[in-house]
This record gives structure tokens, C-alpha cells and sequence, in this order.
């Protein structure tokens, strides 16, 4: 029997759930999660999250949702339009995009309203023959489009494969040209300045050094199967409340984060929760290295303790190592570039709903890495177990 998902998991779901934009429906929250729909309204129900409504309450919100389905209508027009107006500014652009969206669901009313062109010569046009070449700009530029509207931080790689995967095969140079005149680029990382604190003794051995034939020292992250060698590191970022940190806990040998733990103190038990959580995600994880820095909350006792009660064994770099945990510092480069940098965090419940939804949604199950063969790292350890599953 598998065990149950930890608390601040769980906490973290139910509030994107409760915060989540209009249109996007709970099914999609918990497939971006990896849960059950059934699980995920558990939870709800269990922290009091959506409670019934009375009749007038309901006619409210139809009208609502109405209005709400008319901006929605709107604003996609509109983000829609960006792909094919940017191509040139030709009438007979903007019409593909009219039919486009009317299969879609979106009147042509609407379209032209918004768009301000007439109906009846959209209307004369569908009669009319219109070039494969037309066609196929639009096509492209308009799934080029909606795969930079479901991940803006990707560069012009990752959206070309997600316009092959929507259909619309192109060469990299093509896509690069479109994403290119739009602005498309991705964020590149950043290195991390030091703060100055002279870290402790290690409590643990250097397990991931080698020393190679010229005596000098490197470090290897490598592992043959899931939960034989994981990392973890603690990253910070501000917001008006004060500062939020994050410990996360990375398996190496498909890259997901099976941990993390998220406060507004850096104290031992940041490390000891991100620790917890990783064991109660991934199960058997006996024999399992973690691999940290010599950070006081690593090396505290309570940290120390928790390695042993989940029979896992701690592993401390050197001080000054080039490569050092240099898997997690490159982590925390991307999540820097595409969620704390961002824009200002308010709040901390604010910026820790962006970090968890970017982390289980985009970065698992969306963002692709070379290192995998360009898979995602949920992709990526669900073909690799089931053919080790299937060579036993």
C-alpha cells in the first residue's frame, strides 16, 4: 500500500486548486500534479474548499461565467491574433484566425467585433481559394503561438517542439525566424553570488568524488535507477512579507525535485521536512544517497537523525569544489529565471503557489531536457522503469 502524500503536499495542491484561473477546471490541476481528480476534491473537502451554493448564488454565477466566457473570448482573440498580425499586415491573414477561433468555439461575431473587420467579407473569403503557403505561415505561427502562451519562459527549441506536437512540423530554422520577430526567447541562468559565511565541518563523507587518472578530483551525479543518489540545496528569494526559502531534494537519475519544504525560516527542520517529503513520495529509498553542502541545517543533528531512521546515507562535498552539488545550483538557476525573478511577490503564499505550480506542472511534465533525450523527467522515468520492469 503506497503511502499517503505529506501534509505540506497536500496543503500546497488544495491551495493552487482554490486559487486556480477562471476556465481551468480541477481535473487539469490534479493531471498537473500527478494526482486523482477524486483525491484532489478529497482534500479540498477535508480543508473546507468549496462549500455549496444556494439557488440565486447559482444564477449569479452563470451570469459570471458568462461574462467571464466573453472576456475569455476576447483576450484570446486578441493573443491569437499577435501570432498572424505580426507575419504582416495583410487583411487576408486575419481571416484564418477567424475561422481558426469560430472552430474553437469562439463566435465570429466576436472575432470581428474584436478584431473591428466586417463579417461579410470574411464571409466572401471562405468562397475564395486560399494558398497552402497562407495556410501553412499561419498554422505554424499560431502553434508556435500557443505553446509560448502555455509556457512563456521557453525558448524557441522548446516551442518548436511544441508546434510538432500540436502538428505542425517545421525546421528549427523556421521556428526560430517567428520566435524571433515575436521575442520569444528563453531565460538564461545566472550564477549565484556567494554570501560570505564560511560553512562547517562535513558530518558525512564526500560519497561522489572520483579522482580521475591525473589525480585530480571531480564529482559524478550519475545513477542507474531511481532513488540510488538524490541532491538537495536551499535556495532564498524576497517578497514584501520578508524572505521565502525553499530545500529541495533532486533524484539525478531522471531530474524530478521528489521533495521539497517551503518557510519563511531557514532552520533545521526546512531540511528535515524537504527529507520526509522526499521518503513519503518515493517509498523504499533504503541504501539512498543524499548529496548536500556543508549548510549548518544539513549538518544539524535532527537532519543527521532523519538519515538514519529512513536508512538513507548522507554525503558532503568539499569546500571550495568547483562542482560541488553543481546539479542543484543549475536547478535553482532555471527556477530563479522563470518564477523568482519574475516579477515582485506580494506575498509568500503568493510566490510559494508559483513555485510549487511551476515545479509539478511545467517543470516536470513540460520542460524537456536534454540530459533525458529530450524528455521530461516524468517522461523520462516512466519509459525507463517500464523497459527495466519488462527486461526482468
Amino acid at each position: 500500500m503506497p503511502k499517503p502524500y505529506p501534509q505540506e503536499f497536500r496543503d500546497d495542491v488544495v491551495n493552487v486548486a482554490r486559487d486556480r484561473e477562471p476556465g481551468q477546471s480541477i481535473k487539469q490541476i490534479a493531471s498537473d500534479f500527478g494526482i486523482a481528480e477524486s483525491c484532489l476534491r478529497n482534500w479540498m473537502r477535508q480543508a473546507g474548499a468549496g462549500p455549496g451554493t444556494t439557488a440565486a448564488e447559482n444564477a449569479e454565477l452563470r451570469e459570471a461565467k458568462k461574462r467571464i466566457r466573453l472576456f475569455e473570448q476576447k483576450n484570446e482573440v486578441l493573443r491569437r491574433a499577435a501570432a498572424y498580425l505580426s507575419q504582416a499586415n495583410l487583411p487576408k491573414l486575419r481571416y484564418p484566425l477567424v475561422r481558426e477561433l469560430a472552430d474553437d468555439g469562439i463566435p465570429v461575431t466576436v472575432t470581428c467585433r474584436v478584431l473591428k473587420i466586417a463579417r461579410q467579407p470574411y464571409y466572401r473569403w471562405l468562397q475564395a481559394r486560399v494558398t497552402a503557403a497562407d495556410l501553412t505561415a499561419a498554422h505554424r505561427a499560431n502553434a508556435l503561438f500557443e505553446a509560448h502562451r502555455d509556457d512563456p519562459e521557453f525558448g524557441y527549441r522548446y516551442l518548436h517542439e511544441g508546434a510538432a506536437e500540436a502538428g505542425q512540423v517545421m525546421a528549427g530554422r523556421a521556428a526560430w525566424s517567428i520566435c524571433s520577430q515575436q521575442g520569444w526567447w528563453s531565460a538564461f541562468g545566472k550564477k549565484r553570488a556567494k554570501n560570505g559565511k564560511r560553512p562547517g565541518p562535513p558530518v558525512h563523507d564526500d560519497l561522489c568524488a572520483v579522482v580521475d587518472e591525473h589525480g585530480r578530483t571531480r564529482h559524478v551525479f550519475t545513477a542507474e535507477a531511481p532513488n540510488q543518489l538524490w541532491l538537495a540545496d536551499i535556495t532564498e528569494h524576497r517578497t514584501a512579507e520578508g524572505k521565502l526559502y525553499l530545500c529541495a531534494v533532486k533524484d539525478v537519475y531522471s531530474n524530478p525535485i521528489v521533495g521539497y519544504s517551503i518557510d519563511s525560516r531557514m532552520k533545521s527542520r526546512l531540511a528535515v521536512a524537504a527529507l520526509k517529503s522526499a521518503v513519503a513520495r518515493r517509498g523504499d529509498v533504503t541504501g539512498c544517497v543524499l548529496h548536500t553542502d556543508r549548510g549548518s541545517q544539513f549538518r544539524s543533528r535532527k537532519h543527521v537523525h532523519a538519515l538514519g531512521c529512513h536508512s538513507t546515507v548522507g554525503s558532503m562535498g568539499r569546500v571550495g569544489a568547483d562542482g560541488d552539488n553543481a546539479a542543484m545550483e543549475s536547478f535553482f538557476a532555471v527556477l530563479q529565471n522563470n518564477v523568482l525573478d519574475r516579477r515582485p511577490w506580494a506575498t509568500r503564499q503568493e510566490l510559494r503557489v508559483a513555485i510549487v505550480t511551476w515545479i509539478e506542472r511545467t517543470y516536470h511534465r513540460r520542460r524537456r531536457q536534454a540530459a533525458l533525450g529530450r524528455l521530461t523527467p516524468i517522461e523520462y522515468e516512466t519509459i525507463m522503469t517500464t523497459v527495466a520492469a519488462q527486461a526482468a
